[in-house]
């Protein structure tokens, strides 16, 4: 009864992800820093988790299966204002940081991120955008790669406009956006 009621006041995270193995063990080093965790692997089951107990924090990955975690964003955001989010990404790009910021997230952490990262952006009072610009600046290739994805993220996603807006072809920007990001 009483580990009942000293687990009920540590505050609840929520990790949204579609990597079991990254979630597993990130929900288990969070755990030993003293929150309680719940897991989703996809947007519908967060939303779900979010219903059934109120999160005091939540993890969301940006790409994964279904709706994306700037899509589940401002969801969670309207069932519960004051939740402190933080978008984790293994796609990093300026305009999705923006994006996320500008969504609701207190703060944007690049994978790979370990649970002391996680802690800090969670707790921290607002974003460090000093930390989303890096030291050297950008190859050409990878300045073209952030234009794509700001472009992409004013259209919502959409290949077909992105494309028009960009004056390229869909397929062309589809073989684009399958790359991964290059390097700096």
């Amino acid at each position: 009864m009483n580990d009942e009621i000293e687990q009920e006041e540590q505050p609840l995270l929520l990790l949204v992800d579609d990597d079991p193995t990254f979630t597993r063990v990130l929900a288990r080093a969070l755990t030993r820093r003293g929150l309680r965790v719940n897991t989703a692997g996809d947007a519908e089951e967060a939303m779900q988790s979010a219903r059934q107990e109120q999160p005091d924090f939540a993890v969301l990955d940006l790409k994964m299966e279904g709706d994306s975690g700037l899509v589940l964003l401002p969801r969670l955001l309207e069932l519960y204002p004051d939740l402190r989010v933080v978008i984790l990404t293994g796609y990093s790009s300026i305009a999705t940081a923006v994006e996320a910021i500008k969504r609701g997230a207190c703060n944007y952490l690049c994978k790979p991120a370990d649970a002391d990262d996680v802690l800090t952006a969670l707790l921290s009072e607002q974003a460090d955008p000093e930390s989303l610009v890096a030291e050297h600046p950008m190859s050409v290739d990878r300045l073209q790669w952030e234009h794509i994805q700001r472009i992409l993220a004013e259209h919502e996603g959409n290949i077909s406009a992105t494309a028009r807006a960009l004056g390229m072809h869909r397929r062309t920007l589809q073989r684009k956006l399958q790359k991964r990001p290059v390097r700096r």
